[in-house]
C-alpha cells in the first residue's frame, strides 16, 4: 500500500508465470504465507482520512500526544489530501467537506501552519464546500468539544435516553448496534461538554465561512422531509428543556450509560470492536474522571492502540479490525484452490475459527430474540455482544465444506441462530432482527444514513446459500421467504443493491450465488436478467469495476477502472449461473491473469467496499489476495468439471 497512491518498488508487478495453474499456484502460496502461526488470516482494513484524523484529534483532546505517531499520521493524511485541495472519502472520490475539516484540523494540530500550500488549497475546497459549517454531524460535535462551534448546533440527543422505556419511540433498542455503541458514550459527552485540552490552543475558525454567525447555527434536517421538520422542532424543544432535567435523573442516566459500556468494554477488542465507540468510550471516561492509568482507561487505550497500521513513515488507524472476515473467506478461496481440507493451511484455518464461535453470550440481538441461543460468530477477534449474521454463515459455510463431520455440531448451532435472526419479510441483517424503525433516520441526528441495520440482499443471500449448503428444504418457511425477499429486492436492471460491497456488482453475486445454492432454475428470468446486468458492466479491458459514488443515484454505473476484487465477484456470479463457457466469462479471467500483481497478490488502490453508503467507505487489503484466487479456482474447477456438492457461496 503507497499512502501517496503511485506503486512503491514493492508493489510493482513482477515478471511471472501468467498461465491459470501458475497463478493460481502462486496466489494460493502468497495467500498462505500471509497466515498467522495459529491459523488465521487478518489484513489491513483502511478508511478514509478521517480516521487517522480522529486519532490525531483524541490525543489532542486528551492531551495523550505520541509525537513520533502523530508525523507519522500526519504524514498519511497529507498523502491522502485530492487534486481538488479537499479529502475524498475513497479513492479518486470528489472531496468530502466533513472528511476536509478533519483532516485540516488534525495536520493543524500536528504542526502544519496554515500558509503552508497544501492548508491553502484544503482551506479554499472546505470553503467551496459550504465551509466548516456544512460539516455532519459526528464532525459538528468533535468541533464542539474542542470549543470551535457552539453545542446549539449539535441535533440534541439527551443522556437521559438511557431511561426511556422500550415502547418509547426512540429507546437504543430500535437502533443498530454501531449506533448503540458510538451513541452511548457519546451522550454523557453531550451531557457534560468537556473541553478538550489541545494543549497548544489550535483553533480552525478560518474554515467557517461566517465565523460571526456561528452562535446562530443549528442542525438541519437530514432528509428534508416534513416528517424531518416536525423533529427539528422537537430539537429546539430540547435545547430549551435541558437545564431543567432534574439533576438526579442526570445522574441515574449517565450511571445507566456508565454501565452499559463496562458490561460491553470487550478487553482489548474495545467497545463494539470500532473505533468511534473506542474513542467516544475514551473521552467519556477521561469526562467521568476516570483517569488514564485506571484498568478500565487503560484498556481502552490498548484497545485503540491495536488498530494502528505503522509502514515506515506512514501509519494510519483501522476502523475496525477483520480477523474472522478474512479467515473464513481466504478458506474458501484455499478450498476452491485445491488446498486439502486436512491440510495445515485449511484445518488450521478452520480450528481458529471454530474456536471462537459465541455460545453463552446473549449479545444485544437477544432483546428482539429472547429464546434464541447464541451460535453465531464475530467480525472481530472478539466481539461476543454483537455476533455477525454475515460471518456466521460464511464461516459456518467454510466449516461445513471442510469438514462436515468434524464441524456439523458448529455449524448446526449456528444454522440455529441464523434462523432464528431471519426479519419478518424473509431477509436478514447484519447484527439485529427486525431493526426497521425506519421514522428515525429523519431525526437531526441521523444525517449519516446508516442508524439502522435493516435486512440487506447481500446478507440475506448469504444466509440463505448456507441454509442451503446444510440442506435446509428450499420448500421450508424460512428458504421460501428468503427467496421471495431476494427476488423482491431485485433491481429493474437485473442487478442487486450490495450493502457492505462495492456495489451492485457484489450485491449481484451474493444474490446469484445464493439464490442458485437454494434451488433456483439456472433458467429463471431473474437469472436471466442478472446475467445480462453482468454482461452490460463488463468493460472493454474484460474486467468490471465499480465507482464508490454509485451509491449516489445519479452516479449508478460509474466505474473508473476494472478492479481484480470487483472482477472476480462479476466472474463468481457468472459462474454459480453457468455461464463458464461465455466468451465474456473466458474475457474477465484473461483480465485477473494479467492484471498487475506483486507475486500473488493483485494490485488494487480502489475501495471496494462500504461501511455506510455514501459516508464511510473501506478497502480491505485481503479482498485482492483471495477475491481473484477464488474466481479463477473455481473457473478452472468448472473447466474440469466441478464439484459435486453444491456450496452456497
Amino acid at each position: 500500500m503507497s499512502p501517496h497512491g503511485a506503486l512503491p518498488l514493492a508493489e510493482r508487478p513482477s515478471r511471472q508465470d501468467d498461465t491459470l495453474d501458475g497463478v493460481i499456484a502462486k496466489a494460493t502460496q502468497d495467500l498462505l504465507a500471509h497466515q498467522a502461526p495459529d491459523g488465521h488470516f487478518v489484513f489491513p482494513l483502511e478508511a478514509d482520512a478521517t480516521i487517522p484524523a480522529e486519532y490525531v484529534l483524541l490525543m489532542h483532546y486528551l492531551g495523550e500526544i505520541d509525537r513520533p505517531l502523530q508525523v507519522r499520521l500526519a504524514s498519511f493524511i497529507r498523502a491522502r489530501q485530492g487534486s481538488s485541495g479537499g479529502w475524498p472519502l475513497f479513492h479518486d472520490g470528489s472531496p468530502d467537506v466533513s472528511c476536509s475539516v478533519k483532516a485540516y484540523y488534525a495536520l493543524k494540530l500536528a504542526g502544519d501552519p496554515p500558509d503552508a500550500a497544501h492548508m491553502v488549497r484544503a482551506r479554499a475546497a472546505i470553503l467551496v464546500a459550504g465551509g466548516a459549517e456544512a460539516a455532519n454531524v459526528f464532525t459538528r460535535i468533535g468541533l464542539a468539544l474542542f470549543g470551535q462551534l457552539p453545542w446549539r448546533a449539535v441535533p440534541s440527543m439527551p443522556v437521559e435516553i438511557m431511561l426511556l422505556p422500550r415502547w418509547f419511540p426512540f429507546h437504543l433498542d430500535k437502533v443498530s448496534y454501531w449506533t448503540r455503541t458510538v451513541l452511548v458514550p457519546l451522550v454523557v459527552l453531550m451531557a457534560l461538554k468537556p473541553r478538550a485540552r489541545n494543549p497548544q490552543a489550535v483553533g480552525i475558525l478560518e474554515l467557517f465561512r461566517a465565523p460571526e454567525a456561528l452562535g446562530g447555527l443549528r442542525p438541519h434536517n437530514p432528509t428534508g422531509s416534513f416528517v424531518g421538520r416536525l423533529f427539528l422542532v422537537l430539537d429546539g424543544l430540547l435545547k430549551r428543556a435541558e437545564d431543567a432535567w432534574p439533576a438526579r435523573m442526570r445522574t441515574r442516566a449517565i450511571a445507566r450509560a456508565l454501565d452499559f459500556m463496562r458490561l460491553r468494554l470487550n478487553g482489548e477488542d474495545g467497545l463494539g470492536g470500532i473505533f468511534p465507540a473506542m474513542a467516544n468510550a475514551a473521552m467519556a471516561f477521561d469526562a467521568l474522571g476516570i483517569e488514564a492509568g485506571q484498568p478500565e482507561a487503560r484498556t481502552i487505550r490498548q484497545s485503540l492502540a491495536k488498530l494502528l497500521v505503522i509502514e515506515g513513515d506512514f501509519a494510519y488507524c483501522q476502523p475496525c479490525l477483520s480477523p474472522v472476515w478474512d479467515t473464513a473467506l481466504a478458506a474458501h478461496a484455499l478450498l476452491e484452490a485445491g488446498e486439502a481440507a486436512d491440510g495445515p493451511g485449511v484445518s488450521r484455518a478452520c480450528q481458529w475459527l471454530a474456536e471462537r464461535q459465541v455460545l453463552e453470550t446473549h449479545g444485544d440481538w437477544a432483546v428482539a430474540r429472547p429464546a434464541l441461543r447464541p451460535g453465531g460468530w464475530a467480525f472481530q477477534y472478539r466481539n461476543d455482544f454483537y455476533p455477525d449474521v454475515d460471518d456466521t454463515a460464511a464461516v459456518a459455510m467454510a466449516l461445513d465444506r471442510a469438514d462436515r463431520g468434524r464441524h456439523g455440531a458448529a455449524t448446526a448451532r449456528a444454522a440455529e441462530w441464523v434462523l432464528g435472526m431471519q426479519s419478518a419479510g424473509g431477509g436478514w441483517g447484519s447484527f439485529d432482527a427486525d431493526n426497521v424503525h425506519t421514522y428515525l433516520n429523519h431525526i437531526p441526528f441521523a444525517d449519516h444514513g446508516a442508524l439502522l441495520d435493516p435486512p440487506t440482499a447481500d446478507v440475506s443471500a448469504r444466509c440463505l446459500g448456507f441454509l442451503a449448503q446444510l440442506g435446509e428444504p428450499r420448500a421450508a418457511p424460512a428458504m421460501a421467504n428468503a427467496v421471495a425477499y431476494l427476488l423482491r429486492q431485485q433491481e429493474v436492471d437485473g442487478s442487486w443493491f450490495g450493502r457492505w460491497g462495492t456495489n451492485y456488482i457484489y450485491g449481484t453475486w451474493s444474490a446469484l450465488a445464493g439464490l442458485i445454492a437454494a434451488g433456483l432454475p439456472r433458467t429463471h428470468p431473474a437469472v436471466g436478467r442478472a446475467v445480462d446486468y453482468l454482461l452490460r458492466m463488463q468493460r472493454a479491458d474484460g474486467g468490471w469495476g465499480e465507482d464508490g459514488a454509485t451509491y449516489w443515484p445519479d452516479e449508478r454505473g460509474l466505474a473508473k477502472a476494472s478492479t481484480a476484487s470487483q472482477t472476480a465477484w462479476a466472474l463468481l456470479a457468472l459462474l454459480a449461473a453457468g455461464e463458464a463457457e461465455r466468451p465474456e466469462t473466458a474475457a474477465g479471467i484473461e483480465f485477473l491473469l494479467r492484471h498487475p500483481r506483486r507475486g500473488g497478490e493483485w494490485i488494487e488502490p480502489w475501495f471496494t467496499a462500504v461501511g455506510f453508503p455514501r459516508v464511510f467507505y473501506l478497502r480491505y487489503h485481503g479482498y485482492r489476495r483471495y477475491f481473484p484466487l477464488w474466481a479463477l479456482a473455481r473457473y478452472r474447477n468448472s473447466q474440469r468439471g466441478g464439484a459435486s456438492r453444491q456450496f452456497g457461496l
